[in-house]
């Protein structure tokens, strides 16, 4: 007898892909169900890639939706909108309101049935943290366990702006080169460098960065944020500046957050989710979400 959705969502032979309409659109990504979660992780992939990006193709033991659910926690990897399936649809997900409503229906959609524990926290990588400051600084944001923003920032490294500059000179429209986000190589499987793997087309609204951010910007999005919030670099960090004054700063600008952590990933890059030190990222992050469930004494970290 084949499975039933509801089946498929409570199966333990590792993630399953699942798609749910929301207004008609289309949502996709990767459902690891824990058997008596804790608490429900929704991450979110950066540019160029899919949900793919947490359950590293070939390197299990690099896999979030792998080790989670082990740990206790359930975790959805959502294809953020214009991604995966909603690809079909790119009207749908030109504005930034659009966008946060797909995400927090495809959240209840997929979720739906499903016991979430202590709640949602939400983990973001690079672009995807453009969407994560909006969900939490929306009003329904404020029911979140907590934020992870991993592989971002506010400021890129002054030779990567150097580099952009360049391409502006010469009439191109600006762009980080590929390579630059897989750089140090050694800290990468050498079958996922690149990305190809993981890689998928970016939809319109992300080609423009002025156009991406419209509407708000970082430091008032932060601003509305409630939840705690731990912000993570790798030490090999190669797009954002990743050195602890500008964290400090970037961190005080969540001055709502209820306690608000810097972290840097020791022998990890931009893709701090699929290099070789993966697992001790997310068992940092899990270890994070444990004390947003357990309540941690508020306090400035």
């Amino acid at each position: 007898m084949p499975l039933s959705e509801t089946d498929m969502k409570v199966t333990n032979g590792g993630p399953v892909r699942v798609t749910a309409k929301v207004n008609g659109v289309p949502m996709s990504g990767l459902l690891a169900v824990a058997p008596a979660p804790r608490a429900v992780v929704v991450a979110l992939h950066g540019g160029g890639t899919t949900a793919a990006y947490f359950d590293c193709p070939g390197h299990t033991e690099l896999s979030l939706l792998r080790v989670a659910p082990a740990l206790g926690y359930t975790v959805l990897a959502l294809d953020r909108p214009g991604y995966g399936a909603s690809a079909v649809c790119p009207d749908r997900v030109t504005t930034p309101a659009e966008r946060v409503e797909l995400v927090f229906g495809a959240v209840d959609a997929h979720l739906a049935g499903l016991d979430r524990a202590a709640g949602v926290f939400l983990a973001a990588h690079s672009a995807a943290s453009e969407i994560a400051l909006r969900l939490a600084a929306d009003p329904r944001g404020a029911d979140l366990l907590g934020l992870e923003i991993g592989g971002a920032g506010r400021e890129m490294r002054p030779e990567v702006l150097a580099l952009l500059a360049g391409q502006s000179r010469e009439g191109r429209r600006p762009r980080v080169p590929s390579d630059r986000l897989w750089i140090p190589e050694r800290l990468y499987p050498p079958d996922i460098l690149g990305g190809k793997p993981i890689g998928s087309p970016r939809p319109p609204h992300e080609t423009d960065p002025a156009a991406y951010w419209s509407e708000d910007s970082y430091e008032s999005l932060a601003a509305r944020v409630r939840v705690p919030v731990r912000l993570t670099a790798g030490d090999h960090e190669s797009v954002w500046r990743n050195d602890p004054e500008h964290l400090a700063a970037t961190a005080a600008l969540f001055r709502a957050s209820t306690r608000t952590l810097v972290n840097i990933q020791p022998e990890a890059g931009h893709n701090l989710s699929i290099g070789y030190t993966a697992r001790a990222y997310h068992l940092g992050l899990l270890g994070f979400v444990a004390e947003c469930v357990a309540g941690v004494p508020l306090s400035l970290g």
